[in-house]
């Protein structure tokens, strides 16, 4: 039994490190985020720890591995994936040559860690709870950790606001901070024409409300008879995961110092174009990211 648990314990280890560099390595391989952290300065350093960190407990609480966790068990799992995360990016910094341990102070080296390590920490989180675990496991687990419904009608499959918002933010920040940190978000954004910009908010938010509500992705909008959302219901789910990549493609834009020296038009530009990214993450991802519906 003991050995079967180091086994299983094994293999979430390995998801996890197979899943932090699926989702991470373009990250990895950008020099701008090299650059970043020549820059950043130590509070916007903490507050970024601090933001990666509620993401993950939001994601290890709605879809991660052990639906039925404690408190206690997330923030553990979340303070190991963080750590998975420093580890990955240390390592494989230092295999790319960007990190020098006779020629760097150990502070450089921290730094650089850190700003790579963040997103590695939630595609660690995610590939241990997507990478792996058969249909027979997935099932004792529920069986284990299934509670009595609510007497209130509620089905299944009916996601609680802030849970949509964890999930779209987790996946719109594996999307959206690929792209961030480089130049061609501010190049686009400077030549683009407020048609371009009024297209392409409308071209997200086609895609989006597609996803979301009528190419039926697995999980998408679990309803009765095949009843067609409403408009109330399409409304406030689009607002939700749009605004929720809105915010992380704003985060994303800040923390890599793509607002310095730039006016408030500019800046929001550059926002609209990466939301194009981080809202389609955040549509599809928010169901590919939901262990419950995998």
């Amino acid at each position: 039994m003991r050995a079967k648990k180091t086994v299983h314990s094994l293999q979430e280890y390995g998801r996890g490190i197979i899943g932090g560099l699926l989702f991470s390595l373009p990250m990895l391989y950008t020099m701008e985020i090299w650059w970043t952290s020549f820059d950043v300065s130590p509070w916007r350093l903490l507050l970024y720890m601090l933001v990666t960190f509620v993401l993950l407990l939001g994601y290890n609480t709605y879809a991660g591995l052990r639906p039925g966790a404690s408190w206690k068990e997330i923030a553990i799992d979340s303070v190991e994936e963080m750590g998975l995360g420093l580890v990955l990016s240390f390592l494989f910094l230092l295999l790319l040559g960007q990190i020098h341990l006779q020629e760097m102070s150990l502070e450089r080296i921290v730094y650089m860690t850190v700003v790579e390590a963040m997103p590695v920490a939630i595609g660690v989180s995610v590939g241990t709870a997507q990478l792996g675990a058969s249909r027979e496991e997935d099932q004792e687990d529920t069986e284990q950790t299934q509670e009595p419904q609510p007497a209130d009608g509620n089905q299944q499959g009916r996601a609680s606001t802030l849970e949509l918002i964890m999930l779209a933010a987790c996946a719109g920040m594996l999307f959206g901070a690929n792209i961030a940190p480089t130049d061609e978000v501010m190049l686009i954004a400077a030549n683009a024409s407020p048609v371009q910009l009024l297209f392409l908010l409308g071209v997200s938010l086609v895609l989006s409300g597609g996803i979301l509500f009528y190419v039926e992705f697995r999980g998408a909008h679990v309803t009765q008879a095949n009843e067609r959302p409403g408009a109330l219901e399409v409304v406030w789910g689009l607002s939700i995961t749009y605004a929720a990549a809105f915010c992380v493609s704003a985060g994303a834009l800040w923390f890599f110092g793509r607002y310095e020296g730039v006016g408030l038009q500019v800046g929001v530009e550059a926002t609209v174009v990466l939301a194009m990214v981080s809202s389609l993450g955040a549509s599809a991802g928010r169901f590919l990211l939901d262990q419950e519906y995998s």
